[in-house]
């Protein structure tokens, strides 16, 4: 176990080993389960020692950058785990009492830490620096040093691309200081960008200030830009659930407020948010929302126990057979009319060619749940027989293919 940093100055972090320069080459899930590593180590410190937890937490977001500097993340995953760090950690950091010096000492070191960061890794970081400074006196402090670069950078642009990499530190600086109408006159300045970035500080400042339209406004003009409509989407709708107008929030931005990483856990967010919307009024409005995606629904509407609406959605556009074919497995004697027409569909479609690495095993598994809810429901094995011939009566590979699958005579070429 790690020493108190008063007792020893470099106290033996089990993780400092291991976030070397380069340490984890381009895969990310190596970076990523190290990550969760040290973030646990730390936490597990913190339950007895939170002054020492902070020391390791401001090592590990030293380490972060150079140890991650060859890392591939295409995928997003590592920066949306590094995300719940920052926050988690910037919590931690200012939480904590511990004399000036000390914090001041962490701050200079996560300064120089965003500073090197070239890839970046950590320019997130800024956007809690407020937090991390632990009290307003300490957030103006650092506002006051960091505004003359700021002023500069967003003064230069007219003459060309300028940068100041401290610009979301000083922000949250300034609003961490409680200096909200210097901060809103700063964004008010004809060289702002209209960024969610900067903006989102403008938002709270008004927030708290009771000013609830003008917040409101000054975040559309940030949802106008383009960028992180996610984020804004969900500021939108937040105020706009203040102000009690339920209805305009749910039109204008609860569908991508409420975006989640599952097409289901969108639903169960959505339906959450807005009990007095009916499933099948939610499902719909979803779907219109991302025209040409209907088979993609066809899940969170079976999951919502929307059957009819589930079969309709899944007919309309191309929708994953195995998908399909799950679904008419799972729901063969408990719903067995759902389950006989979701697995003519998984039929249909794969007739038609669609479908991921599709093979002779889920042709079988639709077919078999075919049979067990016809059986179910009470219809004919011929006549289920003639209705999957009708889906594959042509002579495409792909109808071919089903046919012998399900052991239909192979049509003449």
């Amino acid at each position: 176990m790690p020493e108190s940093p008063t007792k020893h100055s470099s106290p033996a972090w089990t993780f400092a080993k291991r976030f070397r320069r380069g340490a984890f080459g381009w895969k990310s899930d190596i970076a990523l389960r190290r990550l969760g590593e040290a973030e646990a180590e730390i936490l597990a410190v913190q339950r007895h020692d939170p002054a020492l937890a902070a020391e390791g937490a401001v090592r590990l977001l030293e380490k972060i950058s150079p140890a991650f500097e060859n890392v591939d993340d295409s995928s997003g995953r590592l920066q949306a785990e590094l995300r719940g760090v920052f926050e988690d950690f910037a919590r931690l950091i200012g939480s904590v009492d511990v004399a000036c010096k000390t914090r001041d000492r962490w701050l200079e070191r996560l300064w120089q830490a965003i500073l090197d960061d070239e890839m970046p890794w950590i320019e997130g970081l800024g956007d809690h620096w407020g937090t991390l400074c632990g009290s307003p006196e300490v957030a103006s402090s650092w506002a006051d040093r960091f505004l003359p670069d700021l002023r500069a950078s967003w003064s230069s642009r007219a003459k060309g691309d300028a940068w100041f990499p401290g610009t979301d530190a000083c922000l949250s600086s300034l609003y961490a200081a409680g200096r909200h109408a210097e901060l809103l006159t700063l964004l008010e300045s004809p060289h702002t960008h209209s960024w969610w970035d900067y903006l989102q500080w403008g938002v709270k400042a008004l927030l708290d200030q009771g000013q609830k339209e003008a917040a409101l406004a000054m975040a559309e003009r940030a949802y106008a830009g383009g960028r992180y409509r996610h984020a804004i989407a969900e500021a939108c709708e937040s105020i706009l659930l203040d102000l009690g107008d339920r209805e305009r929030a749910y039109r204008q931005y609860a569908m991508e407020a409420h975006q989640r990483h599952t097409n289901l856990a969108t639903l169960k967010s959505l339906a959450a948010r807005y009990p007095e919307k009916d499933k099948a009024t939610l499902v719909a409005d979803l779907v219109e929302a991302h025209p040409g995606s209907e088979g993609k629904w066809f899940a969170a509407a079976k999951s919502a126990g929307l059957y009819d609406v589930a079969l309709r959605l899944a007919a309309s556009s191309p929708t994953d057979p195995k998908t399909l074919a799950r679904a008419a497995r799972d729901f063969a004697q408990k719903q067995p009319g759902f389950a006989l027409e979701a697995g003519l569909l998984a039929l249909g479609w794969i007739a038609k060619g669609y479908g991921y690495e599709i093979d002779a095993f889920d042709v079988a598994m639709a077919w078999r749940a075919c049979q067990a809810a016809a059986a179910a429901a009470g219809v004919s094995d011929d006549a289920l027989r003639k209705r999957v011939e009708a889906l594959c009566a042509g002579s495409t590979k792909a109808e071919r293919f089903v046919r012998a699958g399900v052991g239909l005579p192979l049509a003449a070429r």
